[in-house]
């Protein structure tokens, strides 16, 4: 619920100028750069898992989902799969994913501060 009341508040300051600033050179570049940090290494570890370690799609969707610990992708594969296999691979993910994120977080909070 918290983080749902933060992202509509986000949402509803930004307002008009949103588009205005997404326009901009400057905004055009943020968000280049936004889809590249999302898209380019689910794309790269997608294709070295299916190539390099020939693994199989169902685990591979799980590990994707639990690598961006996003339960709602984790839904979407299983439900694409017909069973579980994706959640098996989320479960290992996940954890590790999360104490990264959390720890990436209080890295950075000391290097730029």
């Amino acid at each position: 619920m918290g983080i749902s009341l933060f992202l509509a508040s986000v949402g509803l300051k930004a307002g008009p100028a949103f588009f205005e600033t997404v326009t901009t050179p400057a905004g055009a570049a943020w968000v280049t750069a936004g889809l590249a940090i999302t898209m380019i290494p689910l794309l790269a570890t997608g294709l070295f898992a299916i190539l390099v370690l020939r693994m199989n799609y169902v685990p591979l969707t799980g590990l994707l989902s639990g690598s961006m610990t996003d339960p709602p992708a984790l839904d979407f594969a299983t439900a694409q799969a017909g069973g579980e296999g994706p959640s098996t691979a989320y479960a290992a993910v996940y954890p590790l994913a999360m104490i990264l994120r959390i720890m990436a977080a209080q890295v950075l909070a000391v290097i730029l501060c």
